[in-house]
């Protein structure tokens, strides 16, 4: 599904350059869950951001399922995000000025959806993430881990082949962050490709494979035995 040849990525500030991510190869199968580790700094957040469109490389090629993504013009990179990838951020991101439904369906209102196909999409995610007696609310009225849900909602509402997870559990308690990974391995186990960056080892072990990073490189890529 994936495949980074020598992707590489500098931050330049003056006359001081920074290499965050230095000729990174990587091959990633669809349906496959992939952890991300590694210190504060080595690259793991940038190289999301990359997966997901949301910045360029500095060199490189990234191709995605097969089409190489990485000179395309910014208006057909958002129309990728929009139909193939989704994200769920350790901030929950949302709109509190806007109901949790309307929050979901966000993530739907630039697509091919006709107004009454979204929201009948809405419902259906809601439902699946035992949300729908909180769609009139607002998110402040809502607990952190229901907050988050409502982000993976909204994440998976256009039904992206393609998940990145940044941190999803940093902002939560133990038990909430519990229930937000059995439910990523729930889509994962589904056929969502899962990538997720992560600093906890035990969520780590959670995945299929894992890829650890440091000064901007790969460490680290083992598989976990089935």
């Amino acid at each position: 599904m994936i495949e980074l040849q020598q992707l590489t990525k500098r931050h330049r500030a003056g006359d001081v350059e920074t290499t965050a991510l230095d000729a990174i190869d990587l091959h990633i199968e669809a349906g496959e869950y992939l952890a991300v580790t590694g210190p504060s700094g080595c690259g793991k957040s940038t190289l999301l951001g990359l997966l997901g469109l949301l910045d360029r490389p500095t060199s490189g090629r990234y191709l995605l399922e097969g089409e190489d993504v990485t000179q395309h013009p910014e208006r057909q990179l958002a129309a990728i995000r929009r139909g193939r990838i989704g994200f769920v951020f350790q901030s929950f991101n949302l709109v509190d000025e806007m109901t949790v439904a309307a929050n979901v369906q966000l993530a739907l209102r630039y697509g091919p959806l006709p107004e009454k196909a979204q929201r009948l999409r809405v419902a259906e995610v809601l439902e699946r993430l035992g949300l729908s007696h909180r769609a009139a609310h607002h998110p402040s009225q809502l607990s952190g881990g229901q907050q988050q849900r409502v982000a993976i909602a909204r994440a998976i509402a256009a039904r992206p082949a393609l998940l990145l997870a940044d941190e999803p559990t940093g902002n939560l308690d133990s038990a909430h962050g519990s229930e937000v990974m059995r439910l990523l391995r729930e889509l994962n186990d589904e056929g969502t490709t899962l990538v997720m960056v992560t600093h906890s080892a035990e969520h780590a072990a959670l995945a299929s494979r894992t890829v650890r990073l440091l000064d901007g490189r790969v460490l680290v890529d083992a598989t976990v035995a089935a």
